[in-house]
């Protein structure tokens, strides 16, 4: 089968690593399905694979991938569930410390089978498309529970987003304002803020502009570059979640000002299949298509993977197979 996978890493070179070709098929096993692809999404986990992160070396090749959406061996329309819980785990699989996610132990989702644990499949609705259901499993996952489950947020509230652009900053300002949240979206592009507010944010502003107003929670994925700042929007007793810092951990950590608002702070991983399946009907009740960047067959893989690399991408890479 076709497949896009990392056949080495490379820490300053990470599409070195990227093949598109032939890989076997994944094979069948108990309390397992094989899902036929019709869709995938990027994510930027896949290119953190390719420079080495998160994936040892020693189990390449991988095939990459955490979103897609597909057919199972029944024939029912499925969303897969990215997040494997390790065998005899019980609950929130959010919470196992011996979780992985697709493309990590097991092949991922870029590719045109890929096998999961059958309790990872949520049913696709009718009303979503295969690009659109493509781009579920991670980021507007990890952006669903941010939101929902985390940020104690109600609607009326004003909710900051930093970063604009990425999937789960997209996600998150589709689902706020869908949802009834004011909200507001911070971005060093400011052709990306203005795309961010076209989509459903109310203001944008230039990364570390000082806010008209303190905001009721700071949806934080950037880290370093924006923590301050986060820190210092919220009004007293406001909530920052956080569920990524692709700018790395920052060396000030601004303790006395999160102890003294006083405010929360609360870690936030990805999602519940659960949650994934209440997202899936609220996105069709809501009428929200995700936004999309791109669609491109899976055999031009390496273009996509280029766009994110080099920071062109405003919403999902989907790629579809034939």
């Amino acid at each position: 089968m076709l497949a896009a996978y990392a056949a080495t890493q490379s820490p300053t070179d990470p599409l070195s690593g990227l093949v598109v070709g032939d890989r076997p098929d994944p094979q069948p096993r108990d309390g397992w399905t094989v899902v036929s692809l019709r869709a995938a999404a990027l994510n930027h986990h896949d290119v953190w694979s390719l420079r080495g992160a998160g994936l040892p070396a020693d189990r390449l090749p991988m095939i990459l991938g955490c979103d897609g959406a597909g057919v199972d061996a029944d024939g029912n329309e499925v969303i897969v569930h990215a997040v494997v819980a390790s065998d005899g785990w019980r609950g929130d699989e959010t919470f196992d410390p011996r979780r992985s996610l697709l493309s990590e132990v097991h092949d991922g989702t870029l590719a045109e089978k890929v096998a999961v644990p059958s309790h990872n499949l949520v049913a696709k609705p009718a009303g979503l498309s295969w690009e659109s259901a493509a781009c579920l499993s991670t980021s507007w996952l990890t952006a669903y529970r941010m939101l929902f489950t985390n940020s104690g947020a109600q609607p009326g509230d004003t909710v900051l987003v930093q970063g604009a652009g990425g999937g789960v900053a997209t996600a998150l300002v589709q689902l706020g304002s869908a949802a009834g949240y004011r909200m507001w979206v911070t971005s060093r592009d400011e052709a990306r803020g203005a795309l961010a507010v076209q989509i459903g944010a109310d203001r944008a502003f230039a990364s570390g502009e000082r806010l008209p107003e303190r905001v009721d929670a700071v949806m934080e994925t950037v880290g370093a570059a924006t923590w301050s700042h986060s820190v210092n929007s919220l009004r007293p007793g406001g909530t920052l979640v956080i569920s990524g810092s692709t700018s790395g951990d920052g060396p000030k950590a601004e303790l006395t000002k999160i102890f003294f608002k006083p405010l929360r702070v609360i870690g936030s991983t990805m999602g519940t299949r659960d949650e994934l399946s209440r997202l899936t009907k609220f996105l069709v009740q809501a009428k929200i298509e995700p936004v999309i960047d791109s669609v491109m067959p899976l055999a031009d893989a390496r273009d996509g993977f280029a766009k994110m690399i080099e920071g062109e991408v405003f919403g999902k890479v989907v790629f579809t197979m034939s």
